[in-house]
């Protein structure tokens, strides 16, 4: 993918599991929410691998091991093994590993996800301020995280000791709803110091590069379910990306996405990767999508009938296009009203 101004969802004649060798899957709102398999989620990806595409979970929840992570997903009945997940916290003890003495201390404020991935980049973790760590790491603790953690990170940072987070997610989706993520807990640390920590996780670079070293992608897709991290990665390591409407993103904040923002590819769920994609078509003043046709003028335009999504991916190109640059802020309410987004 080039970094041009996307003004359009991309259509493709190929099934996108034929298209990309790899798929580079977020987990929360991609996979599954809580403890719970996303709706068709079990069957795509199981059609997907068995027509050869690798499967790679990418996740910026740096809470559980790999291990864990598999565990969980063929417990979901999808067959993974701990190769197949990557996290943000390999990806930012590699970015410590890279920048301190082999063998150093490193003050966890997190769980075991990030002690086993230091631990494998010959790194050890310690608890205290006190034990003359070389570094700080901060990543999602999960709800029983607790507070005195935020305090012996501020202890440490306040001393001038290189502060790292594994990613600065501001929320995760759950069974129950929108909870903080990660983000909200470097907040706190950032109001207590002033300070700003060095970030791996997505859409920062340092995630890429851990998920491409890690699977050996040629031809990667990014899936993912959120404009910031999943898509905005994807455009800031050159690859495509598909969003599905499983998570966090919905459809007005797709239409005023800026460029980076912008999914090569929209769907409602991971059966998106099973078929192909259709083209949207410039047509008059207007884009056209299967049976609808979206305008921009004071407003976002929807005229026609079919299929709900053709109709978002028509609103899309005109929002884009009427933004070029920008994020579009004309009001599409009553279009996606029309289509029950």
């Amino acid at each position: 993918m080039s970094q041009s101004v996307r003004t359009r969802p991309e259509g493709s004649g190929q099934a996108l599991s034929e298209a990309y060798d790899t798929a580079l899957l977020d987990l929360d709102g991609v996979v599954y929410a809580g403890g719970h398999a996303i709706t068709h989620a079990v069957e795509s990806l199981a059609t997907a691998r068995e027509g050869g595409m690798h499967l790679a979970y990418v996740t910026n929840n740096a809470l559980r091991t790999p291990d864990a992570v598999a565990a969980h997903l063929t417990e979901l009945g999808i067959p993974a093994a701990a190769d197949d997940v990557i996290t943000s916290a390999q990806a930012v003890s590699r970015l410590i590993a890279e920048q301190v003495p082999a063998g150093s201390r490193v003050l966890v404020i997190g769980g075991e996800g990030l002690r086993v991935a230091l631990r494998e980049r010959g790194l050890e973790p310690v608890e205290s301020a006190d034990d003359d760590p070389a570094a700080v790491v901060q990543g999602f603790g999960g709800p029983d995280l607790p507070w005195g953690r935020f305090a012996e990170a501020s202890y440490a940072v306040a001393r001038g000791v290189p502060w790292f987070a594994s990613n600065t997610d501001l929320t995760i989706p759950s069974g129950r709803g929108i909870a903080p993520g990660n983000g909200a807990a470097v907040e706190v640390v950032r109001i207590a110091t002033g300070a700003e920590p060095q970030v791996a996780g997505k859409p920062l670079p340092p995630m890429h590069r851990e998920t491409i070293l890690r699977t050996g992608a040629q031809r990667p897709l990014v899936v993912g379910d959120r404009l910031d991290t999943d898509i905005e990665g994807a455009f800031n390591g050159g690859v495509d990306s598909l969003l599905v409407l499983t998570g966090v993103t919905d459809g007005a904040q797709l239409l005023a996405a800026p460029p980076q923002h912008r999914p090569t590819y929209v769907d409602a769920d991971l059966r998106g990767l099973l078929s192909g994609q259709p083209e949207v078509v410039a047509e008059g003043a207007g884009f056209r999508c299967g049976g609808w046709t979206a305008t921009a003028g004071e407003r976002l335009e929807l005229d026609g009938d079919g299929e709900a999504l053709d109709g978002l991916r028509a609103l899309c190109a005109a929002a884009w296009t009427a933004a070029g640059e920008g994020a579009c802020a004309l009001d599409g309410g009553k279009a996606l009203a029309r289509l029950g987004l």
